[in-house]
């Protein structure tokens, strides 16, 4: 019988304040704040095949059918561009439809529709889509099979939804879409994860204590506007990471060993900041960031700060404030922290901005995440 309610859910967007690299090890922390633009996931019924995905960022109208719990298109001339550029959705989908079998539930059919509001005209911002979207759709489609379900189990089921993809990522973006403003966050030992999920189920993967994942939400800092600029140029993290777990001889160095060190002071002096209400200090710990980050970049060669990442900061720092890519670096965007009230630097900062080719967002946090 299908099911001829609607769900709607969606998660917002993501970025890193401090923490980038070092939080993809277990247990290094990061701080991360959610942004006020989201991707939508609408869930309905539909009789017209067992699954149906629609995509603003792709293939539109694809069916999928299930065999032997895996969906496999069957709606599309181009099956491997399906796969490729829904595979987010189709892993979460098949991660709940897991959870659904093993508590005897039915899976029911669907059609499911993504609507992003992190590009603009195909543009990709850097806001964590593919985690914002993993979050939206196991949120979406476990209501619609009648799951209810903590924020906690939500993060679960799109962490083991994410990791069977991409192994080394942090999950700090699918946190962020999560729970909502800013948190702290220190990311689970997912080959664990995943071989819990796999010999013991999901079910007991969402029961059992991940080793290595915390998560705390955190006061948002208290006088300071946040100003966000995209540099025009996607990067990829996974790719930027990809390449520093190449890095042999560097993982297990001194050098290594000095960077998780200092990164994680930073984290934990920038959360004692956000608690205190201490913009001084919450300041002085994003430029400290930014340096650790540039050190890397400089022993490493990743790649991290781009011409228009340097000129981003530089800027924010000419006028008081302090500033660092966020994320993995090598484009996307960059943040940046100044005194709230003072809207003349506020302005300039955004003009020299757009003179040296970066792009000014009007991005603002997030509300925090609510349970079902």
């Amino acid at each position: 019988m299908t099911r001829q309610h609607t769900v709607v859910r969606r998660a917002p967007g993501k970025l890193f304040v401090a923490g980038e690299y070092a939080v993809v090890d277990p247990g290094n922390p990061a701080i991360l704040v959610a942004v006020d633009r989201y991707i939508t996931v609408t869930v309905s019924g539909t009789a017209e095949a067992d699954v149906e995905i629609s995509s603003d960022l792709g293939p539109r109208g694809v069916r999928w059918q299930w065999q032997e719990g895996r969906l496999s298109p069957c709606g599309t001339d181009d099956e491997q561009d399906a796969r490729i550029r829904l595979a987010h959705v189709v892993s979460a989908i098949e991660t709940v439809a897991r959870l659904l079998t093993e508590r005897r539930l039915p899976v029911p059919a669907f059609s499911l529709s993504v609507e992003s509001g992190l590009h603009d005209d195909g543009r990709k911002y850097g806001l964590g889509s593919s985690g914002a979207v993993t979050v939206a759709t196991v949120a979406a489609v476990a209501a619609f099979a009648g799951l209810r379900l903590s924020l906690e189990e939500r993060y679960r089921l799109a962490m083991l939804a994410t990791t069977a993809l991409e192994p080394r990522a942090s999950g700090g973006d699918l946190a962020a879409s999560t729970w909502g403003g800013w948190i702290t966050y220190q990311a689970p030992d997912r080959p664990a994860v995943l071989d819990l999920a796999r010999t013991k189920g999901v079910e007991e993967a969402l029961r059992t204590p991940w080793p290595g994942f915390a998560v705390r939400r955190l006061p948002a800092p208290q006088g300071l506007a946040l100003e966000v600029g995209w540099t025009g140029n996607p990067a990829s993290t996974a790719a930027l990471v990809s390449d520093l777990d190449r890095r042999r001889a560097w993982r297990g160095s001194e050098s290594h060993r000095r960077f998780v060190r200092t990164t994680t002071d930073c984290v934990r002096a920038a959360e004692a900041a956000l608690e205190q209400g201490d913009r001084a200090s919450l300041l002085d710990q994003i430029r400290r960031a930014r340096r650790e980050l540039a050190r890397l970049d400089h022993e490493v060669g990743l790649g991290i700060f781009t011409t228009r990442l340097t000129a981003l900061c530089d800027a924010a720092e000419a006028v008081g404030g302090a500033a660092k890519p966020s994320g993995a670096g090598g484009g996307d965007c960059g943040i940046a922290l100044l005194d709230a009230d003072a809207s003349r630097d506020i302005a300039h900062l955004r003009e020299r901005w757009a003179a040296d080719g970066v792009l000014p967002l009007p991005i603002g946090p997030a509300a925090e995440g609510n349970e079902e």
